[in-house]
């Protein structure tokens, strides 16, 4: 029988090697551990139990949390098909808003491409690339928010960027999360991101929740929202129309791309 720290040194392989590859498959985890499926599967159980990872179909996600994030370019680099998706749906939501909050992410980036060419308006973000692929267009004025820039997500936070979002009225704002919780609500994992976040949505007349279907059931560190608070939630045809459901009945339509 293992020692509870051989399991533990386990755990922290499957842990390392979901936050290094972003999702871990039991069939691939079973014989590069040298263990039995079943076993993966109850380690699996205990690091979701943890909250540091999330179970999905086959294996399970790495969850961000306070100590641990994913930069900008491996975002960029998975779940892309749904992230596509998501942005469309989520751009198609414009209507007539004429001022435009674009958080910061990979997501958000999409969106902005989506967004771009569709007539005039003002687009409000932290994010240095969208900021940097809107300007570009002649028929957008682009507001940056001044503050520290973080450099996994390069978006900017702290009491410069609330401040200035503080002076404005938007019309639509376009929100991104870590986690999606029906119990815990919306979630991201820097105390300063969700400031810039909340406060971003207090200034919103409307607001728009996006997210793939990996951030649904994840819970980081700090609430920032209720599911609520948003007039819709977009995310992919991954998350099941049951669990879409389930987590419409805690207050917002959810559109699955």
């Amino acid at each position: 029988m293992l020692s509870p720290m051989e399991v533990e040194a386990r755990h922290d392989l499957i842990l390392a090697r979901a936050r290094a590859e972003g999702k871990v498959s039991v069939t691939d985890l079973a014989p590069a551990l040298g263990v039995a499926v079943e076993t993966v599967r109850r380690d699996l159980k205990v690091l979701a139990d943890r909250g540091v990872v999330k179970r999905v179909y086959g294996g399970a996600v790495a969850v961000e949390s306070a100590g641990f994030e994913t930069d900008l370019d491996f975002r960029a680099a998975v779940d892309v098909d749904e992230k596509h998706r998501v942005a469309v749906a989520a751009a198609q939501r414009r209507h007539s808003a004429e001022t435009v909050y674009i958080d910061e992410g990979a997501t958000p980036q999409f969106i902005a491409e989506e967004l771009a060419g569709t007539g005039p308006m003002t687009v409000v973000t932290p994010s240095l690339p969208v900021a940097m692929r809107l300007s570009a267009e002649p028929d957008l004025t682009v507001l940056l928010l001044g503050g520290r820039v973080r450099g996994r997500t390069q978006g900017t936070v702290d009491h410069w960027a609330v401040r200035m979002l503080e002076d404005l009225a938007i019309d639509l704002a376009y929100i991104g999360a870590n986690g999606i919780s029906r119990d815990r609500g919306v979630t991201t994992q820097d105390p300063a991101v969700a400031a810039v976040k909340s406060t971003a949505m207090a200034r919103s007349r409307r607001r728009i929740l996006f997210g793939a279907h990996t951030k649904f059931g994840a819970v980081s560190l700090c609430r920032f929202a209720d599911l609520r608070d948003f007039e819709v939630v977009v995310t992919g045809v991954e998350l099941s129309a049951a669990d879409a459901h389930r987590y419409a009945a805690r207050g917002a339509p959810v559109i699955r791309a």
